[in-house]
């Protein structure tokens, strides 16, 4: 009989988010597939884990499939996480689902933490459409992508790292018009935890004196309907 594929959440700051069933499957897990075993060891710790661990990363998932897809077949139950939130949200974690399933593994997600829900009910734009983009591309498709997103009339979820957010805001200001509504949520969950709230210029100006640091979301307001 073969094993099955666990997608489990951690928390992304906060250890006690963290559901009770997501610690049952990680304690019964044969094995837990983590994307650094060095910060996943925090959590396993703090609730007295001691199922083993082997990496599962960016760099070698597609090097380490086929040994995951035996496992699995072989009658393993195998859990999957990353090092916060919810894994194949812009981390590692969806070649592996699509294998599995490509082989007839069983494959359960369990509900939990993730960055971006938060930020966006925090944020106070709509939330009941919305696109979430993750990452933008660093370079090459970059504008493209941004001018795909001019005439998006949802709201629009954005992940971006501190020492590019000025950069990208004012990318956005171009796009999307500096009174556009807009909001930056950073370090959810954790001690500094912090929204600034304000149009995309405001926001610019703002963390261009006020370097940020951690986590970042960008909650873009969607474009405004033309009123007839």
């Amino acid at each position: 009989m073969s094993g099955k594929l666990y997608i489990v959440p951690t928390p992304i700051g906060n250890l006690k988010d963290i559901t009770l069933r997501a610690l049952e499957v990680l304690s019964n897990a044969d094995l837990i597939l983590a994307e650094d075993t060095r910060v996943s060891s925090k959590l396993l710790k703090h609730y007295e884990i001691e199922t083993g661990m082997r990496s599962y990363h960016q760099f070698n998932e597609h090097k380490i499939l086929p040994q995951i897809i035996e496992w699995l077949k072989s009658g393993k139950n195998l859990a999957l996480i990353s090092d916060a939130g919810t894994p194949a949200i812009s981390d590692p974690g969806f070649l592996l689902v699509r294998e599995a399933l490509a082989h007839g593994m069983e494959v359960e997600t369990l509900p939990g933490a993730t960055a971006f829900v938060p930020a966006l009910i925090n944020s106070g734009l709509p939330a009941g459409r919305f696109v979430f983009e993750g990452f933008l591309p660093v370079k090459k498709g970059r504008k493209t992508r941004l001018e795909q997103l001019a005439d998006e009339t949802r709201t629009m979820i954005f992940y971006e790292a501190p020492h590019r957010l000025v950069k990208t805001l004012r990318q956005f200001e171009e796009v999307f018009g500096e009174e556009r509504r807009a909001a930056v949520a950073r370090e959810m969950t954790k001690k500094f935890e912090e929204t600034k709230r304000g149009t995309l210029r405001e926001l610019a100006n703002y963390f261009d004196t006020h370097p940020p640091k951690g986590e970042l979301v960008i909650v873009v307001e969607g474009k405004p309907k033309q009123k007839r």
